[in-house]
């Protein structure tokens, strides 16, 4: 049984998507459908670490706390004029 399904993918995985298919000469659903059993098949230990890419994203950071604020005070001003008073 085949069962339609609807996806809202940004334009870069679209992208990604055809070429994939493209490459592979399938139809997109087929890369789907080849991506899923890529990922059941992975063991549970290949999860995401995910406190480990932030410490990694930490000890990579280039911008200094300065910048940072700077940066912060300035996304603050913009959002209360697009809100308003």
């Amino acid at each position: 049984m085949i069962h339609r399904t609807t996806f809202a993918l940004d334009g870069d995985t679209v992208r990604r998507l055809k070429t994939l298919a493209l490459r592979w000469q399938v139809s997109q659903a087929e890369v789907v459908r080849r991506a899923l059993s890529n990922a059941e098949s992975l063991p549970d230990t290949q999860q995401p670490d995910l406190l480990a890419r932030l410490k990694s994203y930490h000890s990579a950071a280039t911008l200094d706390a300065s910048k940072a604020y700077r940066y912060l005070a300035r996304a603050r001003a913009a959002r209360k004029r697009w809100r308003g008073p």
